[in-house]
């Protein structure tokens, strides 16, 4: 698609304010002047603010840039907002900063918080509010303000500019519909930038039907000369995932920002998995999922099966995980066992519980038998319509006798009164663990990895097989995942619980490497010395 660059001068004056007043936040080059990228420059910058009407306006109200992960967009993101928040010439202007949540929208006002910070002219002209990710420029009453689709105070706004990142993880239009459907009429040169990666087919959703008109648009399809595409996709049916050729034709960064080896190590590392093969499809080269899928290969989780020796795993080291989730629910209380002497693979021991009056009309709604998982001991039935939590609470007590319990990681919801309990009255090391995917997706990814390699030894728990075979992860812009339960096919609350106290071992593990290794290192000094 070719453009009509017909002032290229005032693209000229945008591309002068970032190489002047912007810098980079963050890396090796943070502080350093921003340079604008060829991509950056030819491809959006200049099409986007050097097109101009009949009118002398810009011609390009929406800009679509699809592009892969790690290739400068949150930083361009924060100059070009700083840029239409203080030299487009819009008093009283209102620049947005959208995203799926406030932490991913957050991202893009670090950046230009940062900026401001490192340029004393920006520092001196410019406000920053970080509890509030808002910016204000008082002196032509304008403001950049941080908006997700977790706010729901988002009518009345006049925007003179939004830009919004990552919109496939957005959980629907809303956000997009408030910011941008009949908000043009009292701005005459309205800008809305998407900058996104990939996401997961979905045709109702914002993303593809963005994408799509974007495509259309390139192609020629669809005649719009408001709708700037951006586009650096490899072809599904036609692109082979391994060509590095493709890796640099959607990789406009690369060599600048990263390098090939980076994404050869990338590739070989993904093509040993097919989950992290599809994330690597979609992250690096905008090939979008086309389903979410259960996420556990299950014939190499029930190769994982095995007795578990009861007695051998006596005065071991162990960690606990509580998933409460509601009193009407099934309920897990997992322990990890580290492998240590007398164990070779981690070893996973399950308790769940469900009310027993409860317990045939749970089997009926979760289409699973629970009553015969009660009868062979697998689950807990507690007396009464609700889970009572004074057999869970027996349960931990006789494990802290039984084995080295070091620590039970439990969620705030439902588990604080619990919790509080076992720490002041048993004096058992309780953790609090929200979670999420910062705090997840390392020991989920772990778990995955012990089980492709036999590593594991969850003694053929059928009640956490079955939570396993439900278990859907979604992964945030950052590749770090998390699962999700309302993409889940059933129930994973076992599941959850078993990442929870897998984290703790892990972290742990390491903690117990690091300090033995440099107590290695302090023996060899004091050797060396004498």
């Amino acid at each position: 698609m070719s453009f009509l660059i017909n002032a290229p001068e005032k693209a000229e004056r945008v591309q002068k304010f970032i190489e002047t007043y912007c810098t980079y936040s963050k890396g090796e080059w943070a502080g350093q002047p921003f340079r604008l990228l060829p991509w950056q420059r030819d491809e959006l910058i200049y099409p986007l603010y050097g097109t101009v009407n009949e009118e002398g306006f810009r011609q390009y109200r929406t800009a679509y840039c699809e592009i892969p992960k790690k290739n400068g967009k949150t930083e361009l993101c924060a100059a070009l907002g700083l840029y239409m928040l203080t030299n487009d010439g819009e008093d009283g202007a209102e620049v947005y900063l959208a995203a799926a949540d406030r932490e991913q929208a957050g991202l893009t006002y670090l950046a230009a918080s940062a900026m401001i910070r490192n340029n004393p002219n920006l520092e001196k002209h410019l406000k920053t509010l970080d509890s509030r990710k808002r910016i204000i420029y008082q002196k032509k009453n304008s403001f950049m303000q941080v908006l997700s689709s977790e706010s729901y105070t988002k009518h009345g706004l006049s925007p003179s500019c939004v830009i919004i990142d990552e919109i496939h993880a957005h959980p629907n239009d809303e956000l997009w519909t408030v910011l941008t459907a009949g908000t043009d009429y009292a701005r005459r040169q309205q800008v809305v930038l998407v900058i996104t990666t990939a996401g997961i087919y979905d045709k109702e959703s914002i993303w593809w039907r963005l994408r799509s008109k974007a495509q259309q648009v390139a192609a020629g399809v669809i005649d719009d000369p408001r709708f700037l595409p951006v586009l650096y996709l490899a072809d599904p049916e036609t692109d082979e995932p391994a060509d590095e050729e493709l890796w640099k034709r959607v990789n406009p960064s690369l060599g600048q920002i990263f390098s090939l080896d980076k994404i050869r190590q990338d590739y070989n590392e993904a093509k040993q998995n097919p989950i992290d093969f599809a994330n690597f499809c979609r992250f690096r080269l905008n090939i979008p999922i086309k389903h979410q899928s259960r996420w556990m290969p299950m014939d190499a989780w029930d190769r994982c099966g095995g007795e578990i020796n009861l007695e051998a795993l006596k005065g071991k080291v162990c960690y606990g995980a509580l998933d409460l989730s509601s009193k009407l629910d099934l309920t897990a209380y997992l322990l990890v066992f580290p492998p240590q002497p007398g164990i070779e693979r981690w070893t996973v021991l399950c308790r769940f519980y469900v009310p027993d009056d409860t317990i045939v009309q749970r089997s009926r709604s979760d289409r699973v038998s629970y009553l015969s998982w009660a009868q062979a001991g697998f689950i807990k039935a507690t007396p009464g319509n609700v889970i009572d939590y004074a057999y869970i609470e027996k349960d931990i007590l006789e494990d802290a006798a039984a084995y080295q319990l070091m620590e039970i990681v439990y969620d705030p919801w439902g588990a604080t009164d619990l919790a509080v309990r076992l720490m002041n009255e048993h004096g058992i090391a309780v953790c609090e663990m929200r979670q999420g995917a910062k705090s997840f997706s390392e020991p989920a990814k772990d778990i995955l990895v012990k089980t492709m390699q036999g590593q594991i030894n969850h003694g053929n728990n059928p009640v956490l097989r079955w939570c396993a075979d439900n278990l859907v992860m979604v992964p945030d812009a950052n590749e770090n995942i998390r699962p999700a339960k309302d993409k889940a096919t059933d129930r994973i609350d076992g599941f959850v619980a078993l990442i929870m106290a897998w984290a703790r071992a892990m972290f742990s593990e390491k903690m117990a490497s690091i300090y033995e290794n440099e107590g290695v290192m302090v023996l060899l000094e004091v050797i060396s010395k004498k």
